[in-house]
């Protein structure tokens, strides 16, 4: 089975996926792109951003064009780019919310 992302534009190095995509489908990247398709490299859930090229620790991850994080490891083309990997250059709490809910973790809910 495929899945498709979206690259909004071509200086950016992730996409966002439009469909779950699991450890080995295909790809197909869509968008201001240069990349035709990837091969994901662990389960990702639609909405969530996947790396279109490698990205090396410290390096800006770029959406819109524009940075929005910073890589706090190396990632590699195709794995997820979320929580665990980089940290928001808006939201300097986002790093501590839950990787799954995105919830706050200082925070109990009901």
């Amino acid at each position: 089975m495929n899945a498709e992302c979206f690259q909004i534009d071509r200086r950016d190095n992730v996409a966002t996926l439009l469909q779950d995509a699991t450890e080995d489908t295909e790809v197909l990247v869509r968008g201001d792109t240069q990349a035709t398709s990837l091969q994901c490299r662990a389960l990702i859930r639609a909405g969530h951003k996947i790396a279109v090229c490698d990205i090396r620790e410290g390096d800006h991850i770029l959406k819109y064009g524009q940075p929005i994080g910073v890589a706090t490891s190396a990632i590699a083309r195709g794995e997820w780019v979320h929580l665990h990997n980089c940290r928001s250059l808006y939201d300097a709490k986002s790093s501590s919310l839950d990787l799954e809910s995105g919830e706050r973790k200082e925070t109990r809910y009901a």
